[in-house]
Parts: structure tokens; sequence; C-alpha cells
């Protein structure tokens, strides 16, 4: 709570007590203790300090490698936040070594159906992106579009959210007419599920305006 109403301190001091009883009841090596250590890096990497989140991160994956065991959802998802991690220090090799890692996992324990493989298809899409590899970026953003339509259904909000990723990338490749026909398609789903005053439903068309713009 006090992490989303802008309070890291205090957050950081309440995590810090929770930590302390799970570490003396639970022990150092519970998955639940190793979740309160993922929180806490949440919480300094949202703090912009990298290095102690990277260092609770190291924390909990020790811990979910060890008593889960390295083919486990949640060692998985550990691998994903290290992934954001090094993509937000700009460290682009090892952010893909990580998701691929966590991928390695989705496809193999939930399946390369499942929403979650999509997610990481869509963060490494981002990555692909960042590094200026828009034909990768694209191949991966296809892969997890093709998931979400067929699991959540064409109509979901995260179906609109990579078809408005996959707008902006044709927008930067310099597509006009694709950019726009997958606005289009984004807008629609966002105005129908989650309404015309909904933050991503005005990212969407905010994304448009600015397309439509600058080609006149």
């Amino acid at each position: 709570l006090y992490s989303d109403m802008g309070e890291p301190k205090q957050a950081l001091d309440y995590y810090e007590k929770a930590l302390a009883i799970k570490e003396k009841v639970l022990g150092k090596e519970h998955p639940s203790t190793a979740a309160t250590y993922n929180n806490i890096a949440l919480l300094y990497s949202d703090m912009g300090d990298y290095k102690q989140a990277l260092d609770y991160y190291e924390k909990a994956l020790e811990i979910y490698e060890k008593v889960l065991g390295k083919e486990h959802p949640d060692t998985a998802t550990t691998y994903n936040n290290i992934a954001i991690l090094y993509s937000d220090m700009g460290e682009h090799a090892k952010a893909l070594a990580y998701y691929e890692k966590a991928l390695a996992i989705s496809e193999k324990v939930l399946g390369k159906e499942h929403p979650d493989t999509a997610t990481t298809y869509n963060n490494i899409a981002l990555l692909y992106k960042a590094m200026g590899e828009p034909k990768q970026a694209l191949d991966y953003y296809e892969k997890a579009l093709a998931i979400y339509e067929k699991v959540l259904g064409k109509e979901h909000p995260n179906t609109a959210m990579t078809y408005n990723n996959i707008a902006v990338l044709y927008s930067d490749m310099g597509d006009c007419k694709q950019a726009l026909e997958y606005y289009e398609k984004a807008l629609a789903i966002d105005e129908k599920v989650l309404g015309k005053e909904h933050p991503s439903t005005v990212t969407v068309k905010n994304n448009m305006n600015k397309l439509l713009s600058e080609k006149q």
C-alpha cells in the first residue's frame, strides 16, 4: 500500500518487519521469505537503486532454485524480474539471457500457449525494440498476440495492449498504414471493454492522433 502511495521508505520499513518474522519463523530458505525478498527488490528497482534490487532478486532466486527447483514458475518469474532490471540498466545482453531462461521454463512447464508465456514473448519484443531490432521485436509480438487471441480472446485488454505495441513498432518503422490499422484494433477493444476514459484507451487514442498529425 505504501509503495502504491509513492512512499517507498515506509513500504521498505514494513517489508523489513515482514522479512524479519519470516526469516525467524519460516527460515531463510522458505519460498514465502523469497517472496518478500522479491517484493523488496521490486521496491528498490522502483526507487532506482538497481544494485540493491539485484541483490534481493538474487537472494530470492537462490531460494526458489534450491527449494522449488530450476523449472518452477516462481523461478521463472524471478528470472523475468531480473531481466527487466537489466533492461532498465541498459544491459540488454544480460536481460535477454534471463528472459530466455524464463521463457524456457514457461514453455516447458506452463505450455507454449499460456498467457505467462505470452507475457515473456512481449517482454522480449520490448527488449528487441530497445535494441533497435524491429523485425525481431515484431516476431515476438506476433507470438504473444497469437496466444492472447487464442487463449484470452480477441477482445481482451492484453490483446489490445499487444495491438498497440505492434502499432508503435510499425510507426517507428515508418509504416503508417499498418500502424494505423493496429491502433484502430486496439482502440476498438479498449473502448468496448475498458471504456472511453480508461488510461489504456486514452494512451492508444493519443498514439493514434500523434501518428495522424505526423502524416499531415
